[in-house]
């Protein structure tokens, strides 16, 4: 079993936790996690880029003039490619990129984040993130309390006054642990979790 300190807000430790070595202390393996990553950054592609094709402009579709004897080119209708404001050949027409890498390997990968938090002592476990009010510069000093300079807080429930308070603290980021992924854990230095979130976690990677 792995035993993990459980702090209060002022750094101090008020408990212990044991977590499964089996769940939290796994090897890394690079491809794995890169796998993951990138299928959530792809999936966040919004693929909108559209453009009007021929049959999208409005215009009436008879022959600007006629074929021969003007000394111009041949002319088509309004919507014709070669004419400004008529459609666009072979363009986008919006795709979506999504796609998914088995459930198996998500959960390995998010394992993975959460023990190399671990191994590099960035994970640290609080008892309680109470904000009796929304005050970002009380946030502030908490933060800089506990040696934090970038970090991701994962909570197992709502709290307005947390959420709030952090939203407008660079370099911090407020989750559920239901939202917990693979890309934010690597995306800050410090994973701060609450100790009641710490079961659902556990549920989710078993």
């Amino acid at each position: 079993m792995l035993s993990i300190d459980v702090n209060n807000l002022n750094g101090e430790k008020v408990d212990t936790l044991t977590l499964e070595e089996e769940l939290f202390n796994v090897p890394i393996k690079k491809d794995i996690l890169h796998s993951v990553v990138t299928m959530q950054l792809t999936n966040k592609r919004s693929g909108s880029a559209k453009v009007k094709n021929r049959s999208d402009i409005r215009g009436s579709g008879k022959k600007l003039y006629r074929q021969k004897g003007t000394g111009n080119a041949r002319p088509g209708d309004v919507k014709s490619p070669l004419r400004r404001g008529g459609g666009v050949v072979f363009g986008p027409q919006g795709k979506t990129y999504n796609y998914k890498v088995p459930k198996r390997i998500r959960k390995m990968a998010l394992q993975m984040a959460i023990s190399d938090k671990i191994n590099d002592e960035k994970l640290l476990v609080l008892d309680a993130f109470e904000m009796p009010e929304i005050k970002t510069k009380t946030f502030a000093k908490i933060i800089n309390g506990l040696n934090v300079d970038s970090a991701l807080i994962v909570t197992d429930k709502v709290n307005t006054n947390l959420d709030l308070s952090s939203r407008n603290y660079p370099f911090v980021k407020l989750i559920h642990s239901k939202g917990l992924n693979v890309y934010d854990i690597l995306n800050y230095n410090h994973l701060i979790v609450l100790k009641p979130a710490i079961e659902q976690i556990e549920e989710r990677v078993r």
